[in-house]
């Protein structure tokens, strides 16, 4: 039964993710999340209780990840390798988490009305804790004396693009879905061109 349960409940979150990036909270049916998770409508508030509530969830399950992704950061950590295996998790997200980082693109855009005081602070404790570690960095002279905060922006911008501008990335490469060869060569490339321009002068 608890399988059950699980496989269940995962069923609803993806579908609810698919439905959340494409119509937006508003918008978004509770009938049409089941009926893309194949699920009769009242599993949904079974498991869920209700839209806000699943809502939440879909934001949850990316901000775990976007929180984990940090892990490397440490000012003893070596530049090049922190900030590679940063830019790698990233890309991991945005390759399996598609759907949930549109939502969460749209949730900041908006001004996060539906994140808990917690998670926004968890939030920009992680990016505090990243921008200190690369502004150390830049005081010992391991990396260019560059704006760490900036740094961090193109990071993300340069990232959360393969999931939150999938339809444009599809449309240029004329490819309806990347495949592994993809999200590493963007990894790579990403990779290369900070840690480049991260070179001390």
């Amino acid at each position: 039964m608890s399988s059950i349960r699980e496989r269940n409940k995962e069923k609803i979150l993806r579908a609810a993710s698919e439905e959340f990036a494409d119509k937006g909270f508003a918008a978004t049916k509770t009938s049409d999340i089941a009926a893309k998770a194949g699920l009769p409508k009242p599993n949904v508030y079974y498991y869920f209780k209700s839209k806000d509530n699943l809502y939440r969830e879909v934001l949850e399950s990316i901000i775990e990840p976007i929180l984990a992704a940090s892990t490397p950061f440490n000012p003893d950590g070596a530049p090049s390798v922190v900030l590679g295996n940063y830019i790698r998790s990233k890309i991991r997200i945005s390759r399996d988490l598609p759907f949930a980082s549109k939502v969460f693109a749209s949730e900041i855009m908006h001004g996060a009305p539906h994140l808990s005081a917690e998670q926004v602070e968890q939030l920009n404790a992680q990016a505090r804790h990243n921008i200190e570690c690369i502004q150390s960095w830049v005081d010992r002279g391991l990396i260019a004396a560059i704006d760490p905060h900036h740094l961090m922006f193109s990071i993300w911008a340069a990232t959360q693009t393969y999931a939150d501008f999938d339809w444009q990335i599809s449309a240029v490469t004329g490819k309806a879905k990347l495949d592994e060869a993809d999200y590493e060569a963007a990894a790579q490339t990403i990779i290369r061109l900070v840690l480049k321009g991260c070179e001390p002068d």
